[in-house]
C-alpha cells in the first residue's frame, strides 16, 4: 500500500540495452519494476528486488561486457508487512528498520573468473558529480563510471534527456545533454572501440 521507492524511470538502462542490440550484441537486460516496454531484440529477466536483481545477474554470466545502469536502492526495509500498518489509538509515528542491499557493482566487479572483462556502472549524484563517481570508480572496482547529475532540477529522473561524464581511471570525458537513447548509443560506441582496441593488443 505505501512504501520507499525513487523516481527513476529505468529509461536510460533500457535505452542502452536497445543500443547493445541494435549493434549487433547479444543482450540481457535485468529490469526492475517499470512501465516502459521491453527493448526490441533483448532478453529480458524481470525482478523487483535488489537480490532478486544479483541472483539474474549471476545467471547471465559470463558476458564480455557488463552495464550496470539500475537505480538500486541501497537499503530496504528490514521486515516489510504484508498487510496494511494501521494507526494506532495513540498516533505514534511507526520505526522503520532498515538493512543493507546487495551491491550488485561492486560484487560483479570484483576479481574472479566470470568478472566481464569490461564493467561499466552509473552514478546518480546531486553534487559533486564527477568527484563522487571517481570514487565510486575506486570503491567498486569498475572500469568506467557513467555520471549524470539527478538533482531535481535537471529533469533527469524519469525524463527523456541526459548529459553524463564518462569516468575512466586517470580521466573524464564530459558529454553535452542529449537524449537518453544518444547517449546509449554514443556508450555502445565507445565499448565497441574499447572492445576492438582489447582484441587488437591480444593479436598482437
Amino acid at each position: 500500500v505505501r512504501y520507499i521507492a525513487n523516481r527513476s524511470s529505468g529509461k536510460q538502462g533500457h535505452a542502452v540495452a536497445a543500443a547493445a542490440a541494435i549493434a549487433g550484441a547479444r543482450v540481457t537486460l535485468i529490469s526492475g519494476p517499470v512501465v516502459i516496454a521491453d527493448p526490441a531484440g533483448v532478453d529480458v529477466v524481470h525482478v523487483e528486488t535488489a537480490a532478486e536483481m544479483l541472483d539474474a545477474v549471476r545467471r547471465a554470466l559470463p558476458a564480455d561486457v557488463g552495464i550496470f545502469a539500475a537505480a538500486v536502492a541501497d537499503w530496504r526495509v528490514a521486515n516489510a508487512g504484508h498487510e496494511k500498518i494501521k494507526k494506532t489509538a495513540d498516533a505514534r509515528t511507526p520505526s522503520l528498520s532498515l538493512v543493507e542491499n546487495p551491491d550488485i557493482l561492486k560484487t560483479i566487479a570484483a576479481k574472479g573468473p566470470q568478472r566481464p572483462g569490461l564493467v561499466v556502472g552509473f552514478a546518480a549524484e546531486t553534487e559533486r558529480v564527477t568527484d563522487y563517481a571517481a570514487k565510486k570508480l575506486a570503491a567498486k572496482s569498475a572500469d568506467w563510471i557513467v555520471a549524470n547529475d539527478v538533482s531535481p532540477e535537471s529533469g533527469v529522473m524519469g525524463g527523456d534527456r541526459n548529459s553524463v561524464h564518462l569516468v575512466s581511471a586517470g580521466a573524464i570525458e564530459s558529454w553535452p545533454e542529449m537524449s537518453k537513447s544518444e547517449v546509449a548509443t554514443r556508450l555502445i560506441e565507445r565499448i565497441a572501440e574499447k572492445l576492438a582496441a582489447h582484441r587488437s593488443e591480444a593479436a598482437r
